[in-house]
């Protein structure tokens, strides 16, 4: 089999990177007053605030008003942590001190009476340390003097392995291992992180149907915050049914989330629930004795900033472009979360789209870093990624795709300690074969799909795990890990080699479900098959044969998640099928809007009537009518139809491949780190300007393309590429075929 394009762009990669890696870690260990600074911001010990925070939001989840608790082991932060920073300072200065925990404050080794909240930086060499215990938040500190702030460049450790001997001297020897301080956004003192909640705004209702004692409201499409109660008087119980149907909301016995309150309110005045909850409709009921004159609610919501944008020529796809923005929106909150409804956890496979859908929407990086790290959790590991083994596959991969797109060695750096033990415990649970197969407390996932067998080894697994061990070489590479590098490469490369040699089936033109007793079953699904073509794994002859006989085959069962519609149309797209991929978009995201979709669904099923559409898990009102994974159509439409993909770390280098796929005109921004590419075809013009590296535009044309600004080169019959330079404005005339 010819070696895939990824292969070589791995290779590349990772001599590349280790270069990079090389000259970024070059920085001084003391810093001089004349030398500028960070700005001061809070820091703690990297992925602890990360961990903490994602426990307290995933413990906010509630069912019919009782708690309910992750299903997974939960990580604590280090209730311990060495804070310290070597300087030099031309002249004494003030330092203002601030502190989450209580402390010990120290300039070289030599402790300050109490907790002081600002010190004197003596001038010249010293080393400034803060020994922080908290038990209920992340310990964190904050200091602040005009040469002298608290920022990554800042040395922390939970393990300080210093020692006195009998006379009191400390050893001049130590084990401790330090790294760079983790940090945020908190660049205040008064920011306390263990203070940290999302922002609100106020919004009315669109409606209010008031029947005697009960209201039902309509805020006119799915939403997400604080209900609040106006001109609240008397005494008495309040019950609010909450609903993203109407269905839901009526149904007292059966709908998923509640609350109750009691009010005594002498006076009239307002209530706002405590409790952010989902809902579109919220059927407020209350006693007789109590009134209640209007209901609004507070929207709460994440800050960031949508810079990704898409309109074309077909209406209703502009429809679904913006339902899926704000549906990732809506999913968009301390971290990228599964759904706003029922779970508001952190499930590794449904963050894994939400990464990719971010970097063709916002572009934000802090959010990746936050769930990638709450994620992983610390070490030992005792088992899967949300206890799933396809979903810990996913969290490799998706460290690959964030490095692709953001260049950030410094996350690579910090997250490669616990990808080593990761991968290590998947390793240890290969079976004889030295395939992964579902141990007792593995969840082999998948999809939802009704008899889709997990049992044996399942193909899918097999070609997850390659992926991983491959993400495993880059960063080894990175990391300057030449050992484990090679370890990781020839892992991958005989696994590869299995996948072909176990389950690819010649007279089925693909490869099985999965291996039962040594011997291949008969069953073909898509999901091995799909992620074989845009992880580049198959030949060009067997990538014609996946196509025609698993994904263009009705008989192979179909998918019916968003989950895995994702991956079906992102390979028939890198097969070139834009146009049927369209129509499909079309159909089943178009089809949820017909249906009154104001946010895209868990799963969907055309062949469902009325409120069957709205049950799941064996419950009327299971599914989540909101779901992260519903929104890729913004991923698919940037990377596949405007064309726009890195092809090197942080967009040094990227292509851009316009299909149009049926449409007449196309116009959007992509978002990179240091700038947007914006691009607009239409059947006979192509108009490309970048921010940032340099592009290659390809495209295909029944003629030669005319470009005044740029050099048009022949690359095959009818295609052509033109090189792409920041700063610079492009017009190509072209008829497109």
């Amino acid at each position: 089999m010819k070696k895939s394009i990824l292969d070589k762009c791995l290779t590349a990669l990772c001599s590349a990177s280790a270069v990079m890696f090389a000259l970024l870690t070059i920085v001084p260990a003391i810093g001089h007053a004349q030398a500028p600074t960070a700005k001061a911001t809070w820091i703690w010990y990297p992925g602890d605030y990360e961990i903490w925070l994602s426990n307290k939001m995933q413990n906010r989840r509630t069912e019919r008003g009782s708690f309910f608790p992750p299903f997974w082991k939960l990580d604590s932060h280090y209730a311990l942590i060495d804070f310290h920073k070597d300087y030099n300072l031309a002249a004494a200065e003030e330092a203002e001190i601030a502190v989450e925990g209580q402390y010990n404050l120290k300039i070289d080794g030599k402790a300050f009476t109490g907790y002081p909240k600002s010190i004197t930086l003596p001038a010249g060499k010293h080393r400034i340390s803060l020994k922080v215990y908290n038990q209920g938040s992340v310990p964190a500190v904050f200091v602040k003097s005009p040469h002298i702030a608290t920022d990554s460049t800042w040395l922390v450790t939970f393990e300080d392995k210093e020692w006195i001997d009998a006379s009191g001297k400390t050893s001049d020897v130590s084990a401790t291992q330090y790294v760079p301080a983790g940090a945020w956004n908190f660049n205040e003192a008064a920011s306390l992180p263990s203070q940290f909640h999302l922002p609100t705004i106020p919004q009315k209702a669109v409606s209010l149907d008031k029947k005697g004692h009960s209201i039902l409201v309509d805020f006119g499409k799915e939403t997400f915050g604080y209900v609040k109660l106006h001109g609240v008087k008397g005494k008495g119980k309040i019950t609010l049914y909450y609903g993203e149907s109407k269905e839901e909301a009526l149904d007292t016995q059966g709908g998923e989330l509640l609350d109750k309150i009691e009010a005594d309110q002498s006076q009239t005045g307002d209530i706002t629930i405590n409790g952010s909850r989902a809902f579109r409709y919220v059927n407020v009921q209350y006693d007789d004795d109590v009134n209640i004159n209007d209901v609004s609610m507070l929207y709460e919501y994440s800050p960031v900033e949508q810079r990704g944008s898409f309109r074309c020529s077909d209406e209703q796809i502009n429809k679904i472009w913006d339902v899926a923005a704000y549906t990732m929106q809506l999913n968009t909150r301390e971290f990228f979360i599964d759904g706003i409804k029922r779970d508001r956890w952190v499930w590794s496979g449904d963050a894994a789209q939400s990464y990719l859908m971010n970097y063709y929407l916002y572009f934000d990086s802090p959010t990746v870093k936050r769930t990638i790290s709450a994620l992983r959790g610390k070490d030992p590991v005792t088992s899967h990624i949300n206890t799933i083994m396809d979903y810990t596959f996913y969290w490799f991969i998706s460290i690959y795709d964030y490095y692709q797109h953001s260049g950030d060695q410094a996350f690579i750096k910090q997250s490669y300690p616990g990808m080593q033990s990761m991968m290590n415990y998947c390793l240890s649970r290969r079976n004889a074969n030295g395939l992964m197969q579902g141990q007792a407390g593995d969840w082999v996932f998948i999809d939802w799909a009704d008899g889709l067998s997990k049992q044996g080894e399942v193909s899918f697994e097999q070609l997850l795990l390659c992926r991983s061990l491959e993400t495993m070489a880059l960063c080894a590479n990175i990391m300057k890990d030449p050992k484990a590098a090679a370890k990781y490469s020839a892992l991958a490369k005989d696994l590869k080699a299995k996948l072909f040699t176990y389950y690819w089936n010649a007279q089925k033109h693909a490869l099985v479900h999965s291996r039962v007793n040594g011997k291949q079953t008969d069953n073909v699904t898509r999901y091995a098959n799909m992620f074989g073509i845009f992880f580049n794994y198959f030949n060009e002859a067997q990538k014609q044969d996946v196509k025609k006989y698993v994904l263009m085959n009705d008989k192979v069962q179909k998918i019916t998640t968003p989950y895995m519609r994702f991956y079906e149309l992102e390979a028939l797209c890198a097969m070139g099928e834009q146009g049927y991929v369209l129509k499909q978009m079309k159909d089943y995201w178009g089809g949820m809007l017909n249906l009154g979709a104001t946010s895209f669904w868990e799963e969907y099923n055309p062949d469902k009537k009325g409120a069957e559409h709205y049950a799941m898990y064996g419950r009327p009102f299971g599914k989540s009518l909101c779901h992260a994974w519903g929104a890729s159509p913004i991923y698919l439409l940037g990377k596949y139809y405007l064309g726009v993909k890195p092809t090197a770390p942080a967009y040094q280098t990227y292509v851009i491949e316009p299909q149009l796929g049926g449409l007449q005109w196309m116009e959007g921004a992509v978002p990179t780190p240091n700038g947007d590419i914006k691009v607009n075809v239409t059947t006979q013009q192509i108009k490309v300007s970048a921010q940032t590296g340099t592009g290659t535009l390809r495209i295909k044309s029944k003629t030669k393309p005319v470009c005044n600004d740029a050099t048009i080169k022949t690359i095959a019959n009818g295609a052509y590429e033109i090189s792409i330079q920041k700063g610079k404005d492009y017009t190509i005339n072209y008829t497109a075929i």
